[in-house]
């Protein structure tokens, strides 16, 4: 075991929160130390290519079991070295809603977040100035209040244009999608060549890719990042109040301990939970006995649709063109279903991987599947429609038997979907096949259904009778750890979690920054 320098602050995870509090709290004036268990990947590595995409993604699992009835996850949750998953995710950055925040006040269900939409504005507005954000806000009857969008909309090209005819036709409202992918140059970056590669990560800086946006900021103030570094636990004192800081483990399987006065917990929402349940006999800051609980995901189902024209289904944005929510209404579903959902309208779809052709059908097989591949490269469109789960508390991560080469426990999983989740999703399935129809497509079919936005483990609230953390992170049973990010979430909305994820951290660098000498006395 060998011991480095003590830092202010150790950050697990150089993701896009990880990112965001490394920024902040080095342009603050403190010595910051990211550890990323990934490689240390720079813009100059990524290029548009399928077989690169995978790369990008997790290298070995985080999850050895799965256990309940319904969870699948995707590729897409996850991701490796520096900029984790959102180098290669599609800027798709819709915010939550103002009752999202107090359902249990409002409707009797789920839980209440410890602060409101009105709180968490001003920190959606300074994220979406900085990282830049298309659409149009006059056009979103749903959007709650904030500033207008800095960047026009995103050109839309003809898969979606007719899956927008579907929708008119059946009088669904749609509007030019929120997403962080620059329609025009913006602080320095370029503009998106709506090429369609976002899986792939983006070299040229038109996307929200933390490579291109927080990185720089924090190494020009001093914040170091260091790769290949897989943490496994954090350090208490003797007392196992505080924490003193992280152990990690390098490629070579040798240990390491980096000391520090703060720890921030911002890895991938499954790693958060499993490096605290690895800190302790019964889990680290487990007073409450809810670590690793309330996992979420969002059911999502997408639809398709065959043409008999060139779509240029190639073309745009991989997150979409178009978008359409329901109302802020969750009561107001057909047959009693609770939730909110939305469709990301007009989703790129490349030959093969991740919403490629040849994974829209699995009934096709041979000489069928070749001429499927031919015609649906040029001729088809897609949308997903993602849906609000509730909070469960059967819904968890806990602690495999079979360990990792680190000796460390992996993950097992135990999810359902909610009945109000499921539904919401068979909802949005049978609404899809109507619109895509009526816009006129020869073929209409729908995917399975699927998983997106893993949130929860180590949920936020009001005491540790009823949380992991506090509002802005802190570890009620040990205040100098910080959460952050999708973990901390209570609910889920139907909301893409990215957006969410950056806000919250801006909020709690403020908070760090202002109350230092308290949280590190």
């Amino acid at each position: 075991m060998t011991k480095q320098e003590k830092v202010d602050v150790v950050i697990v995870g150089a993701g896009a929160v990880g990112m965001v509090h490394a920024a902040r709290l080095a342009e603050g004036g403190k010595n910051v130390l990211v550890l990323e268990s990934g490689p240390a990947r720079k813009k100059e590595d990524l290029y548009s290519s399928q077989i690169w995409a995978r790369k990008l993604k997790s290298a070995s699992p985080h999850v050895n079991e799965f256990g309940g009835k319904d969870l699948m996850f995707t590729n897409m949750n996850t991701g490796r070295g520096y900029g984790g998953a959102a180098i290669h995710h599609y800027g798709v950055y819709p915010r939550f809603e103002e009752g999202d925040f107090n359902i249990k006040s409002s409707h009797d269900r789920a839980m209440d977040w410890p602060f409101s939409y009105d709180d968490i504005r001003p920190y959606y507005d300074r994220v979406q100035d900085f990282v830049g954000i298309c659409g149009d806000a006059s056009q979103e009857p749903w959007r709650p209040p904030g500033k207008d969008y800095p960047l026009p909309p995103v050109p839309v090209f003809r898969h979606a244009q007719l899956l927008g005819e579907g929708f008119a036709k059946e009088g669904i409202h749609t509007s030019p999608i929120p997403i962080a992918a620059l329609s025009r140059p913006y602080k320095g970056r370029n503009p998106c060549v709506w090429d369609g590669w976002c899986d792939a990560g983006c070299p040229i800086d038109a996307i929200n890719n933390p490579l291109s946006t927080y990185m720089p900021r924090a190494t020009k103030a001093g914040a170091r990042f260091q790769a290949d570094s897989h943490v496994t636990r954090v350090l208490t004192n003797e007392k196992g109040d505080r924490a003193i800081g992280v152990e990690y483990a390098d490629n070579d399987g040798e240990r390491h301990q980096i000391l520090a006065d703060v720890v921030v917990m911002a890895a991938f929402t499954i790693a958060n939970s499993k490096i605290l349940l690895n800190s302790a006999p019964s889990g680290l800051g487990n007073s409450s006995g809810l670590l690793g609980k309330y996992l979420m995901v969002h059911p999502a189902i997408t639809v398709y649709g065959l043409y008999d024209e060139d779509t240029q289904c190639y073309m745009g944005p991989t997150g979409g063109m178009l978008y359409s929510q329901t109302s802020g209404k969750k009561n107001d579903n057909p047959d009693g279903v609770f939730g909110s959902r939305h469709w990301e309208i007009g989703l790129v779809l490349k030959p093969n991987d991740l919403l490629g052709v040849a994974m829209t059908d699995a009934e096709i097989f041979g000489d069928e599947l070749h001429e499927f591949m031919k015609t649906g490269s040029h001729r088809m469109a897609a949308m997903s429609a993602i849906c609000e789960d509730q909070p469960l508390l059967t819904n968890e991560i806990v602690q495999d038997s079979k360990k990792d080469k680190f000796g460390m426990p992996r993950a097992k999983l135990n999810y359902t979907y909610s009945p109000d989740g499921k539904a919401l999703a068979l909802q949005a399935k049978e609404e899809g096949l109507r619109v895509v129809k009526a816009s006129g497509a020869k073929r209409a079919w729908a995917g399975p259904l699927a998983s997106q936005h893993i949130c929860g483990g180590t949920i936020m609230g009001e005491s540790a009778s009823d949380s992991v953390c506090n509002q802005y992170g802190q570890m009620h049973d040990l205040p100098n750890i910080v959460i952050a990010g999708q973990s901390t979430f209570p609910t889920c909305s139907s909301a893409n979690t990215t957006f969410l994820a950056h806000a919250t951290s801006e909020r709690t660098a403020d908070y760090l920054l202002a109350n230092w000498e308290q949280m590190t006395s």
